[in-house]
């Protein structure tokens, strides 16, 4: 690991080149205190902000926005806000200073104006794997840097100035100072130097808390960062235990007979995943690490996603999650993506629900609070930035068009008594819900497609075109030897044999926790399958009379049906090390058809593929990220009624 912290030394002067509102800056800042040990701070703001920046600074962690008035060239009054909050340095050097007692002084020239700079500059998560020396040898070093203007060389010369005058009286000198300035001060500091032509004194200044709202929108680092950040200042309290506690709104009958969950408020559920990060971010007291703070972001959005719809994420989503962002940061010039791109990764990847679940997390700020002892003011980022970029979501809603959300409520069944719902268990045997076997029967004929024409695809013959264009032009295999200035074509040829059985894998259950409930069930007529599965216990979730909600973990489907004996109890598959493997197995055994469709997230070991081969069949292995998610997440919600009577009200009872 390289030494991150890199000191610019002339004098009695140590600068540290800095970036505004980036958190390894402002950390960076902390260690260039350990190693100076100044008697003086300086900072790159001009004096005449000192009485209202110091004062916000003394509000933290309760974020400020300072307001002053700017003049142009024009005479044209405008408006500039400075932001006072945890993640920038030179607001960590200066609370540093207050809480260290160390003389602060601003030494920047105010001139009254000052135009906007947008420099190229590299992702600053270079300096964890380079160190700020390179980081600022690469910015030196960069081609056509941008001249500087009249007001940079007014700037730039006072705080030279102010730097010689403070040389006086301290030995010792912390400087941080923006990377744009701090070459030119280096040289000006050489030459003589006198009192800018700069404002001596400024009106109008304005402090106000920071709306919790605007937090959300308009800070440098977005606010998971900063109250990372903010934890990690100080010695980290010990990590919250939750317990059973969840964020669902929804209660099965049995939780209710045992008086129901307990129920913390969402701000506190966020709160807690927020001081969770931090404390698995990086060892405490070494520099947060921006990459482990995204990932611990994913973390906590998927366990409120889960908690809040029931429906885990898989390792699948989470890979296509981070690929995606991934790529996003690169087209944008960026090592790891903004807030912007993750929440546009996690629709994209998962869904709007998720998306919306991390933007409450990454948006929350623990500390912020409407009503301050000072005057608390909403800012658009239109105002403050110059602009935004907009992401919609459309989180799914169970919903009626002729009903209100208040009236779907009303009408839904609800028990009279706690308990009501468990009479309806007499009956011993079970049975399904129609219209969910409708729809599996119909994901199991496509899968039955999909697997036939992998296996097509497996076998087809791509030839350069000479007399025949078989069954059409390559494309892909043409523009791949385009160099040959050949045309190539295509000869699909039919596998042999047709796909009997089909073995769906949700969850593969290594631990052999999740997924308790392990049965067979028979299909009723010729046109429904026999079917094997494993799923979350039915008396998890009573959801009516005799009515129990599950989550299939696994699933085989064998057809003609009236065939399959109870595979759980086969001691012919006692070799299988988990569920999956057994369905798998089973798929084998009872499959009329040589080629057998097995859907999972990882493609089953090898030596199923040898017992396929000495059987005479063949598996056709479809990754389960190849699949709609959408989809998915509709077949994986399961019913058992207790009852061929329990069909006639099952409508009632499911959503």
């Amino acid at each position: 690991m390289p030494q991150h912290l890199h000191l610019e030394s002339f004098g009695p002067i140590h600068a540290l080149p800095v970036l505004h509102y980036r958190m390894e800056f402002a950390w960076l800042v902390r260690q260039a205190l350990e190693r100076v040990r100044p008697d003086c701070i300086a900072i790159e703001l001009p004096s005449t902000l000192e009485a209202q920046f110091l004062k916000g600074v003394a509000r933290l962690p309760q974020i400020s926005a300072l307001r002053y008035a700017l003049h142009t060239k024009g005479k044209q009054e405008q408006t500039a806000w400075l932001l006072i909050e945890p993640a920038d340095p030179l607001v960590e050097a200066a609370r540093r200073a207050l809480e260290q007692g160390i003389a602060l002084h601003l030494v920047d020239a105010d001139t009254g104006g000052y135009p906007a700079q947008h420099d190229a500059l590299p992702d600053p998560y270079a300096i964890q794997r380079i160190g700020l020396a390179a980081y600022y040898r690469a910015y030196c070093d960069r081609p056509d840097p941008a001249e500087p203007g009249r007001e940079d060389q007014i700037r730039e010369q006072g705080m030279a100035w102010r730097l010689q005058q403070l040389s006086v009286n301290h030995q010792r000198i912390l400087f941080i100072c923006g990377m744009y300035h701090l070459e030119r001060v280096k040289q000006a500091y050489t030459r003589p130097q006198t009192a800018p032509f700069a404002r001596q004194r400024r009106e109008g200044i304005s402090l106000y808390n920071l709306h919790p709202d605007s937090c959300r929108e308009i800070l440098g680092e977005y606010p998971f960062i900063s109250a990372v950040y903010e934890h990690r200042r100080s010695t980290l309290p010990e990590e919250p235990l939750e317990g059973t506690a969840s964020m669902r709104k929804r209660f099965s009958a049995l939780e209710l007979i045992q008086g129901g969950k307990k129920e913390i408020p969402e701000e506190q559920l966020l709160d807690n995943a927020i001081l969770r990060a931090a404390r698995h971010c990086g060892a405490e007291g070494s520099s947060p690490d921006r990459q482990r703070i995204i990932l611990r972001l994913f973390m906590e959005a998927a366990r409120h996603y889960k908690q809040e719809t029931g429906e885990p994420l898989h390792h699948w989503q989470k890979r296509a999650f981070f690929r995606f962002s991934r790529n996003c940061a690169l087209v944008a010039g960026r090592l790891l993506p903004d807030l912007f791109q993750l929440l546009a990764a996690a629709r994209s990847c998962v869904d709007d629900n998720f998306a919306y679940a991390m933007l409450r997390l990454a948006t929350r700020y623990p500390w912020q609070r409407q009503q301050a002892e000072i005057a608390t003011i909403t800012i658009t980022p239109e105002e403050i930035w110059g602009g935004s970029r907009t992401l919609r979501f459309r989180p799914r809603q169970q919903r009626h068009k002729d009903l209100s959300p208040l009236e779907f409520l009303k009408r839904r069944k609800k028990e009279k008594k706690p308990g009501e719902w468990l009479e309806g268990f007499d009956n011993p045997s079970i049975c399904s819900y129609p219209p969910e076997d409708l729809a599996i029967e119909a994901y199991g004929n496509f899968l039955k497609k999909k697997g036939s024409l992998l296996k097509a695809e497996e076998q087809a013959r791509i030839e350069p075109f000479t007399t025949s264009l078989l069954d059409g032009i390559d494309l892909r295999e043409t523009l791949r030897n385009i160099h040959d200035g050949r045309v190539y074509v295509r000869e699909t040829r039919r596998g042999k044999g047709d796909v009997g059985v089909v073995v769906v894998i949700f969850d593969e259950d290594r631990a052999n926790r999740g997924f308790p409930y392990l049965t067979t069930w028979l299909g009723e007529h010729n046109q429904e399958s026999d079917m094997a599965f494993y799923a979350t216990a039915p008396a998890d979730n009573i959801v009516g009379p005799g009515i129990c909600r599950c989550e299939y973990g696994g699933f085989m489907l064998s057809y003609p049906p009236r065939r399959l004996q109870d595979v759980w109890s086969d001691l012919d598959y006692a070799f299988a090390r988990t569920k999956a493997e057994v369905l798998l197995t089973a798929a084998l055994d009872y499959s009329r058809e040589r080629q057998v469709v097995y859907v999972a997230a990882r493609p089953p070991r090898s030596i199923f593929k040898q017992l396929a081969a000495r059987m005479g069949k063949n598996i056709l292995y479809i990754p389960l990220g190849t699949l709609s998610p959408v989809q998915l997440k509709k077949l994986r919600i399961m019913h058992i009624l207790h009852g061929h009577d329990k069909r006639k009200i099952a409508a009632e009872y499911i959503w």
